[in-house]
């Protein structure tokens, strides 16, 4: 990365490093005469200073000064025959606006994305683009259609990481001549049309009112088998049932309420039963 960095500033500064020609041998010694003749007050307009955080172009005559950007700190600037811009390498924190798009399973959605870039190399930045930072807000938002459109809605939904990935890929590398380095691709949001939440919400409800049905018939099959088996270990052993009708009874009587039952032996039950039926 540092290297083709580096080429396209060698590349930029040879391509402009031309001789002044007489003229502008001339316009530079009249200028240095200017600042002889009026020092020290043409220090205020030939010294400069840039931040840490910052770098100075310098051009001469409208052609790139040999020697690469500078800064932080004092520079000289000749007076009206040399200019100078300050690009600010510091991260940018740029917001791309919602854009609306349709998916590839034709669903329509609106996505807005942050990208964060820095200048990373302030000569090239400079010459090579005329508004860096506008050129990569429109490049960011075109990426983010581009991108969106080949997938589906439910790979929108669940796989931002890898979309991020792929758009920071693609504009890094398109920014690259323009001395710009991509750091960061995050998707913020995606909105879906309301209609489309109302139509996924009930989806997902009639999917979890089917999983519960499917789980209390299958709650209620076991159940009835655990009854069954209940029911012929107590046809086998007759004591069972009484044993058990004796922890119903004291399971009732160890709540409060008002509740009486009396308990009638079942063989008397029978008798009356059968003297009925004869």
């Amino acid at each position: 990365m540092f290297d083709e960095e580096a080429m396209l500033t060698s590349s930029v500064t040879k391509s402009r490093q031309t001789g002044l020609g007489f003229l502008g041998w001339v316009l530079f010694c009249i200028s240095w005469l200017m600042v002889v003749v009026t020092f020290p007050f043409s220090l205020c307009v030939l010294l400069k200073v840039v931040l840490e955080y910052e770098r100075a172009v310098i051009f001469r005559l409208g052609r790139l000064l040999p020697g690469g950007a500078k800064g932080p700190g004092l520079f000289l600037v000749l007076p009206c025959i040399e200019s100078y811009k300050k690009v600010d390498l510091r991260t940018i924190t740029l917001g791309v606006p919602p854009q609306e798009l349709l998916t590839k399973d034709s669903v329509t959605v609106s996505v807005d994305a942050v990208v964060y870039y820095r200048v990373s190399n302030a000569i090239v930045s400079v010459t090579n683009v005329k508004d860096t930072h506008h050129s990569t807000k429109l490049l960011a938002q075109t990426s983010l259609r581009n991108i969106l459109g080949t997938k589906n809605l439910h790979e929108l939904l669940s796989d931002r990481d890898s979309i991020a990935g792929a758009m920071q890929s693609i504009l890094d590398e398109a920014t690259l001549d323009w001395g710009i380095k991509v750091e960061r691709v995050e998707i913020k949001d995606a909105r879906l049309p309301e209609n489309l939440q109302r139509a996924m919400a009930a989806e997902a409800e009639a999917a979890r009112e089917a999983r519960a049905k499917v789980i209390a018939a299958k709650g209620e099959q076991k159940a009835s088998g655990a009854l069954r088996a209940a029911a012929e270990t107590m046809e086998q052993a007759p004591a069972a049932l009484q044993l058990r009708f004796l922890q119903t009874l004291s399971s009732i009587s160890a709540e409060k309420n008002h509740t009486y039952v009396f308990p009638l032996p079942i063989d008397l039950v029978k008798g009356f039963l059968g003297g009925q039926a004869e």
